[in-house]
């Protein structure tokens, strides 16, 4: 039948958006589910910020990049990449033009909401030995009370060695546990807590064993026989904990979730899933106009802050040694390199999730399935401490999405004085870069599991690729 005068007009006009499943070829199917399979494996292998540069790294070194200190003169094509103390990346392919011309860049975070051990974390309480934890990032505690966890992280002693610890992660590993009350004893305490104190900060203590020392004369023996166990395997004593870095996170492990396996369900979606789309993207940028930079950052989750974080100045020394090797650099010349460059900070959203509608504005949400999330601007109440893409970056990124069949909606993160939240797009900003938040709808965001969809996931690396590739 013929369509009206009105339908054709609406068709035109209106900006409606469509599940990407529909329509999708068989091939296109194939390829989803493959990316889809790749990202979790890439998940599985790499749960904290230093795994995920160390797998990274590997990643680049088996596709012919080349760590930056080893490269005297770099020329349009070369393709390198340097690591800053083990927890951020910063990668690079050179393009035709100068580096004064402006660079392409997508940055997103390898760390995620998690429990740290506190420096003195081990101790005997009635014959049960626990270890004193301190959460890192946004989390609600209460869900990281009795689900199976990971201890993955490293030791520093004095003498200069460094021992990599990981205990949960294969099937013959035990993992470690935080407990909670039974519904029979949590009646009129616990039960009339608020939903935020459920389980408080102090309670979330991760049992560590309860076998105790063999020796009548000692006190503590429980907490003696797991440093005996410790020192027997790692060579470690309790005052080595002063200097360690050691992070419980899920056991889960990704999985395929649904009838028809279309979404994804794992731990530190937000924001790995924008670490491994940006990699696999830049992976395959080949002479590209202007510089692409891909950059793995650290600490997004509690404010960019740090040595290895957006703030750091480490992010400068990078881009100065890019312009040292092209035989650009002159006084001045880093400030202009970014007032032509542009950024995509590839960070998740909230998904809409219909179960909890009340708390999206429906009209201003992403859905699963329906492509990328571009986010004008982030912040939280009258758009406090946003950053805000110019309309004209706006304008530009739809041109390269629709030219690429790019999927694409617009989001905030909640209704207005109800939602909101920040990322490293401020970072970018404050320095004279016009910058855009485009990332993956997810749901459970920030819980010890989160979900998305495969055809997003897909999506975002097509969205990168097609910015970088400019």
């Amino acid at each position: 039948m013929e369509k009206t005068e009105g339908e054709v007009l609406k068709e035109r006009l209106f900006n409606t958006k469509k599940s990407g499943w529909n329509g999708m070829s068989e091939e296109e199917n194939r390829q989803v589910f493959q990316f889809a399979n790749d990202y979790m494996y890439y998940l599985n292998q790499a749960k904290t910020e230093k795994e995920i540069v160390q797998f990274s790294k590997e990643i680049l070194l088996k596709n012919d990049f080349k760590e930056l200190k080893d490269v005297e003169s770099l020329n349009p094509g070369d393709k390198v990449f340097w690591v800053n103390r083990n927890r951020s990346l910063y990668i690079a392919v050179i393009g035709q033009e100068k580096l004064e011309n402006g660079l392409k860049m997508v940055g997103a975070q390898g760390d995620s909401p998690r429990i740290d051990l506190k420096q003195n974390p081990l101790y005997e309480e009635n014959e049960v030995a626990l270890l004193k934890t301190h959460y890192y990032g946004g989390i609600k505690k209460y869900q990281w009370a009795t689900v199976p966890l990971a201890l993955h992280g490293i030791v520093a002693k004095t003498n200069g060695e460094r021992i990599w610890i990981s205990i949960g992660e294969e099937e013959t590993d035990p993992v470690f546990y935080i407990t909670d009350l039974p519904p029979h004893l949590s009646r009129g305490g616990q039960d009339a807590r608020k939903l935020s104190e459920g389980i408080e900060a102090e309670e979330l203590n991760i049992v560590a064993g309860t076998m105790p020392y063999e020796d009548e004369k000692v006190s503590e023996k429980v907490k003696l026989n797991i440093l005996r166990l410790l020192n027997e395997k790692y060579g470690i004593k309790e005052v080595d904990f002063t200097s360690s870095e050691l992070e419980f996170v899920p056991a889960y492990k990704a999985r395929s979730i649904g009838f028809d396996e279309s979404l994804i369900g794992a731990y530190g979606q937000d924001d790995k899933i924008c670490c491994y789309t940006s990699l696999r993207s830049i992976l395959e940028v080949n002479n590209p106009t202007k510089t692409a930079i891909c950059i793995l950052t650290d600490r997004e989750e509690i404010g960019f802050c740090g040595v290895t974080g957006m703030e750091s100045r480490s992010f400068e020394r990078f881009i100065i040694e890019l312009l040292e090797k092209r035989g650009e650099n002159t006084p001045g010349m880093i400030e202009k390199v970014y007032s032509n460059s542009q950024a995509i900070s590839a960070d998740v959203d909230a998904g809409f999730d219909p179960t909890f509608s009340s708390y999206y504005d429906t009209r201003n949400s992403c859905r699963l399935g329906h492509g990328v999330c571009i986010c004008k601007y982030t912040g939280a109440r009258g758009k406090s401490g946003a950053s805000e893409a110019p309309a004209e970056f706006v304008a530009e990124i739809r041109r390269i999405f629709d030219e690429n069949k790019v999927a694409y909606c617009s989001s905030e993160l909640g209704k207005v004085d109800k939602g909101g939240g920040g990322t490293i797009a401020v970072t970018f900003a404050n320095r004279g870069i016009d910058t855009i938040d485009i990332g993956v709808p997810v749901l459970s965001m920030h819980a010890p599991y989160e979900l998305t969809s495969k055809f997003d996931v897909y999506d975002a690396y097509r969205a990168y690729r097609a910015f970088l590739q400019q």
